[in-house]
C-alpha cells in the first residue's frame, strides 16, 4: 500500500434538491483535487438531503430514492470523478426494482460505481428497509469499508468491517445537535446560525460542547484505536431541514488522533495522508492479535432481538 491523501467535507445540503447539492459536491472535490486529494468523501445523504425524509409517505421517497449504478446521480458522480480524476464517495436514498427503499452510501471513481453500502440501522423514515451485509472494497490499494451513521454505535459492527480486511473506514453521518436522553444533549437555536457571522462565538460554545464535538470525541477515535484503522468522518454544518447541524468532519488514524478536522462554520474541505505504517504500529494492532475468540464468541454470537430507539424521533420513549 502507498500513502494516499484523502478529502472530509461538509457543507450545507438543500432537502431534495438534487442538482444543488451534486453541484456543491463538484464544487468541494474540485478544491480537494486541486490541493492533491484523490478521494473525497461527503456526508450521509449529501445528495438527496435527511432529515425532512422523516415527513415523506412511500410514493414521496420512491420519487427520491434511485435506482444505483443506473440513476442520474451516480452518473454525475462519476462524470464528476472523471473530470477531476478523484474518487468520490456520497449518499442518496436507493430503490429497488420491487420498491424497497434503502439509504445507501456509494463510491465513485472515473470508471464508475467501485462500491455500494446500505445502512444496517436506519430509522429516519418507517419504509426505509434495512441493509444485511458488510461492505469491503478496495480503493487505491487499500482495503476499505462504509458504515453509515447509526452502524457505527453498534460497535460489533466497526470490528466485524475491520477484521473484514478494511483499514479505512467512511463513517458519513448526519449527527449531533438533537436531544437524548445523554446530559447535555439537545437542539441548536437556529437563530446562532443565521447570526454566525455577527456572533460565532456563541455558535461555537454549542457546537463544540456536549450537544456536539464534546460528545463525538467521546466515543469516535475509539472505533479508530480499538480497531487500528483510519475513520473518515463526514457529517453536515448548517440547516438540514429544520435541524441545525454542527459539521465537524474529521479523520481520526490508528492511533486515536485526529489528522484533520474541519473548522470553518460553512462549507469546508480538509485532507490528511493516510500511510500503511501506522495501522501495525498503533496498539490496536496489537490488541486485535492478542483476542481470544474462543472466549466470547458465543456469548457475542447468541440470539439477540434487535431494540433501536431514536430519542429525538419518539421524545416519550427511553
Amino acid at each position: 500500500m502507498e500513502n494516499i491523501k484523502i478529502a472530509t467535507a461538509q457543507f450545507e445540503n438543500k432537502s431534495g434538491d438534487k442538482a444543488y447539492n451534486l453541484n456543491v459536491i463538484e464544487s468541494l472535490s474540485k478544491q480537494a483535487a486541486s490541493q492533491g486529494a484523490q478521494v473525497a468523501a461527503f456526508h450521509e445523504c449529501s445528495i438527496t438531503g435527511y432529515t425532512f425524509a422523516r415527513n415523506l409517505t412511500k410514493e414521496q421517497m420512491l420519487d427520491l430514492a434511485e435506482f444505483i449504478p443506473d440513476g442520474p446521480s451516480i452518473q454525475r458522480l462519476t462524470e464528476i470523478a472523471e473530470k477531476l480524476d478523484i474518487a468520490v464517495l456520497a449518499g442518496l436514498f436507493e430503490k429497488d426494482a420491487e420498491d424497497k427503499i434503502y439509504k445507501a452510501y456509494v463510491c465513485v471513481d472515473k470508471t464508475g460505481l467501485v462500491a455500494k453500502y446500505r445502512k444496517l440501522h436506519p430509522f429516519i423514515n418507517p419504509h426505509i428497509t434495512p441493509g444485511n451485509s458488510y461492505c469491503v472494497f478496495d480503493l487505491l490499494g487499500w482495503k476499505c469499508g462504509i458504515l453509515i451513521c447509526y452502524d457505527n454505535n453498534i460497535i460489533e459492527n466497526v470490528r466485524a468491517t475491520n477484521l473484514l480486511g478494511a483499514d479505512i473506514i467512511f463513517t458519513p453521518h448526519v449527527t449531533m445537535c438533537t436531544p437524548s436522553t445523554r446530559p447535555g444533549a439537545g437542539f441548536v437555536d437556529a437563530n446562532l446560525w443565521e447570526n454566525r457571522e455577527a456572533d460565532p462565538t456563541s455558535l461555537r460554545l454549542e457546537f463544540n460542547g456536549m450537544k456536539g464535538r464534546d460528545w463525538l470525541i467521546k466515543w469516535l477515535p475509539a472505533r479508530a484505536y480499538d480497531n487500528a484503522a483510519y475513520i473518515v468522518f463526514s457529517n453536515p454544518i448548517g440547516m438540514d431541514d429544520d435541524q441545525l447541524k454542527n459539521g465537524c468532519s474529521m479523520i481520526i488514524d490508528p492511533f486515536g488522533d485526529i489528522i484533520a478536522e474541519c473548522h470553518l462554520l460553512g462549507n469546508d474541505i480538509q485532507m490528511a495522508t493516510i500511510t500503511p505504517d501506522k495501522l501495525k504500529n498503533a496498539g490496536g494492532y496489537r490488541y486485535k492479535k492478542a483476542r481470544r475468540p474462543d472466549l466470547y464468541r458465543d456469548i457475542i454470537g447468541q440470539p439477540h432481538t434487535p431494540d433501536q430507539k431514536v430519542v429525538w424521533l419518539n421524545p416519550g420513549e427511553n
